[in-house]
């Protein structure tokens, strides 16, 4: 299957992100609703959990709302706010030689449910590009202070009271300079499921959180994560993803060898890390990598680099073919996405 990447730059959100959201609602909205309207948060019961735990972001949430029609369930679905689970795969890993920090991370999750959408924008303190989910949450990103953000889910099943994760890395990145400020909210935001949180900033200081519903957040000094955090608790989601091993993977690149940039973001389009898993909603959908000193952000896929930089305010599209999953088909109204 063919999936057409876009990479959309405005600067305050009007009529391209409008656009992008229009076409991709509809199937969000299965989504969203999949385990019925009673199992999801209110409108006022969101805006008060923004208002209290992100309340710089609220303007925002507020004018994303009326673009997107200002109805109760696509507002509800905006923030973020306990949504129905969801489960990705995904590696993630800082490099930090040569003086210049890199962020190197594999998007493993289904071609069928990607927003497919880099958003280059300024609509806070910082300029700020990323992959988005939900069109405004941040699955990996970076900022004009180089700081640079990604995610992996933590390998546990539990569900609690908080926000989906990606709307916690687009407040980092909207409010934050460093790795110092991204600790502050990642230890005082909930999350609603257990995620792994990495960020880096151009100073090089970097650090691993693991998120959990009902539990302190939890700062690894690690640069490394997959899916899994401290300990293994799910079994069999950790070999259909083969966590460990990844894990093993990357501490033996990062510790053993002492290799060049390019050779490194090579690892993550080869196997373990590279995963062709996409009938079972786990395949390397891209290789994303963060240059925090020189602003610019790149999107990797086996033969083929899209480069973008946070000087570059230009618009563009690229079309990635993946194998065909359809035997294997996931749609986005399924309950794990």
């Amino acid at each position: 299957m063919d999936i057409l990447f876009e990479k959309i730059y405005e600067p305050a959100a009007g009529p391209l992100w409008q656009r992008r959201f229009d076409a991709l609602w509809p199937h969000y909205r299965k989504w969203y609703l999949s385990e019925g309207i009673a199992a999801r948060q209110t409108y006022l019961a969101g805006h008060r959990a923004i208002k209290a735990h992100m309340p710089e972001l609220l303007p925002t949430y507020e004018r994303l709302c009326e673009l997107a029609g200002g109805g109760d369930i696509a507002s509800r679905f905006l923030s973020f706010y306990r949504p129905p689970p969801y489960l990705s795969g995904c590696s993630q890993a800082v490099w930090l030689g040569n003086n210049e920090p890199m962020l190197v991370r594999n998007y493993d999750y289904d071609p069928h449910l990607i927003d497919g959408v880099i958003l280059h924008s300024r609509w806070n303190s910082h300029a700020v590009i990323a992959t988005t989910d939900g069109m405004w949450g941040v699955i990996d990103g970076m900022n004009d202070t180089g700081l640079a953000v990604s995610l992996t889910f933590g390998g546990r099943r539990i569900v609690g009271d908080g926000f989906g994760v990606p709307i916690i890395l687009r407040y980092i990145l909207e409010f934050c300079s460093t790795t110092q400020d991204a600790i502050e909210v990642l230890k005082s935001v909930p999350c609603h499921m257990a995620y792994n949180v990495t960020t880096v900033d151009r100073s090089g200081e970097y650090i691993t959180a693991y998120l959990c519903p009902g539990a302190d957040t939890v700062l690894a000094h690690t640069r490394i994560s997959t899916n899994h955090q401290e300990n293994v608790e799910w079994h069999r989601h950790a070999q259909i993803t083969a966590t460990l091993e990844r894990e093993r993977f990357l501490l033996h690149r990062l510790t053993l060898h002492d290799d060049p940039p390019e050779k490194f973001i090579a690892t993550f389009l080869k196997p373990p890390l590279y995963s062709t898993q996409f009938g079972r909603g786990f395949g390397t959908l891209y290789t994303a990598v963060y240059r925090p000193a020189q602003g610019q952000m790149e999107l990797h896929w086996p033969g083929d680099v899209w480069t973008h930089a946070l000087a570059d305010t230009t618009s563009s599209k690229r079309r990635v073919r993946y194998p065909d999953t359809s035997n294997g088909k996931v749609s986005r109204t399924a309950q794990s996405r």
